[in-house]
């Protein structure tokens, strides 16, 4: 039952992928990553340290690909700030999963909550003008 219901939940993130808009995609990266945080740190509470590395690794995985699609040139300051924060999150996720530091994860699941909430607040007429790095 268990294979068969994450089958499904692939089938259904991979069908909205295909049909989201570059701004839906960053918001379910954001959300995916927050999520991978949330139980990689229950992981290294439960002294589950397999479960633990492969969450949080997948959670950083996310912050990088986030990082690279920074447009540099185009975003100005608040790219440049992005840019730094998201450095200091694979930062504090490395020294967390290194140190089994639970509360460095707190850190970066609050930031990008405060990230996804602004971003989730961009008015829909917008959503159209966001691009990937090229």
């Amino acid at each position: 039952m268990r294979g068969s219901l994450q089958a499904y939940k692939k089938v259904s993130i991979d069908s909205q992928l295909t049909s989201a808009s570059p701004h839906r995609v960053i918001q379910m990266l954001m959300a995916g990553a927050i999520e991978r945080l949330i139980q990689g740190k229950a992981a290294m509470e439960q002294n589950n340290m397999a479960v633990k590395g492969e969450r949080l690794g997948k959670a950083l995985d996310i912050v990088m690909s986030l990082r690279a699609c920074l447009s540099m040139e185009d975003g100005g300051d608040i790219s440049t700030n992005l840019d730094s924060l998201y450095e200091y999150m694979i930062h504090q996720i490395t020294l967390s999963n290194q140190n089994n530091s639970p509360e460095l994860i707190d850190d970066v699941v609050h930031m990008l909550r405060e990230i996804k909430s602004a971003w989730d607040q961009i008015p829909e007429e917008f959503h159209a003008l966001t691009n990937f790095a090229e």
